[in-house]
């Protein structure tokens, strides 16, 4: 069964804010709004829910980010649903989400990542629906640096497009903005140097083709096993190719990384995958144990290429990667690149 593209989002079509999982302060209140601004510029209607609160870890009760969010992703109005940012605890809207009224919908675009992929990858699995691992809401004034694209180039190209995005060899070494401080910032601080890292024991190019799915380890692999993170089931529906399955860390230490990334195997999460993308990341290594080494321990010699320091995790930049797209990796001989085909 073929995947399911939101139609390409136009100036005057509606975007709704929501937070599904962590809220906004109102120290960080001008840093949304800016970014708000920068949509309705570019000739955008923005929406904002009610589930917005920044007081505490989530911005609302379960039931009323589960209704708010299901009623955005159903509103025919509504062409893209962007929150603010991620969180922790998302996991508690799976079995709240009316999953099926989704499904039957017009096809919205739904971004994020970090704890949103907790909600961005069982919308692709259970329903077919293309989704957009990218950057989020905060992180949207910023400009891409030449290679990459940021989620409204994504969203906007034409329907069985294909987009090609090339690692900049430039990364953030540490730390984020102060959106409180600067919040109008725009311009990436990009002053390490580094791109993709072979991280499998295999040699030579590297040049295949799979289907896109993949998350933030540190609350995907919460659900891995579960009905809502069946990738076996997704590959046999929708991916005869097989996968290309992306993960990355956001804050937890080499050693939990490792047991997470163990149990998605054990779970299936990689059965099908063609090669694994990880993704670059600033969380801390172990005494022990390097982030990298976690990545190997749990997942090396299984025979597929694994490929490291992609710039689809918490460190600057950010490569948006479209959940359910027939994906294309060359890494090799000067290049390190993903295509990605809306088809």
């Amino acid at each position: 069964m073929p995947i399911r593209y939101p139609a390409p989002l136009r100036p005057g079509d509606t975007i709704a804010v929501t937070s599904p999982s962590s809220g906004v302060t109102a120290a960080e209140r001008a840093r949304l709004e800016f970014a708000i601004a920068g949509l309705r510029n570019r000739g955008y209607r923005v929406v904002v829910g009610e589930c917005m609160d920044g007081a505490r870890h989530v911005s609302a009760p379960a039931t009323d980010r589960a209704r708010e969010l299901t009623a955005f992703l159903t509103d025919p109005a509504v062409r893209a649903v962007v929150p603010p940012w991620g969180g922790d605890t998302a996991i508690d809207l799976l079995p709240l989400l009316d999953w099926e009224a989704i499904a039957a919908a017009d096809p919205t675009w739904f971004i994020g990542f970090s704890d949103i992929s907790t909600l961005l990858t069982p919308m692709t699995l259970l329903t077919g629906i293309a989704t957009v691992h990218g950057n989020n809401l905060m992180d949207t004034p910023y400009q891409a640096p030449e290679g990459l694209l940021g989620w409204l180039d994504i969203v906007t190209t034409e329907a069985r497009s294909t987009l090609i995005q090339n690692s900049p060899g430039r990364f953030r070494a540490e730390g984020w903005d102060d959106y409180v401080t600067h919040p109008d910032v725009t311009a990436m601080t990009l002053n390490a140097t580094g791109s993709w890292l072979r991280l499998d024991d295999g040699s030579g190019d590297i040049d295949l083709t799979g289907r896109l799915i993949g998350g933030c380890i540190d609350t995907i692999s919460n659900i891995a096993g579960t009905p809502y993170a069946d990738l076996t089931a997704f590959a046999d529906e929708h991916a005869p190719e097989g996968l290309i399955v992306y993960v990355e860390a956001a804050d937890q230490d080499a050693l939990t990384i490792c047991g997470h990334l163990h149990g998605m195997r054990l779970a299936g999460f990689f059965d099908r995958a063609n090669a694994v993308l990880v993704g670059r990341t600033g969380a801390p290594d172990s005494p022990t144990m390097t982030q990298h080494e976690a990545i190997l321990d749990a997942l090396g010699g299984r025979g597929i290429p694994i490929i490291g320091d992609v710039e689809c995790g918490h460190v600057q930049p950010f490569m948006p990667i479209v959940n359910g797209a027939l994906g294309r990796v060359r890494f090799g001989d000067g290049v390190n690149s993903l295509e990605q085909a809306l088809a």
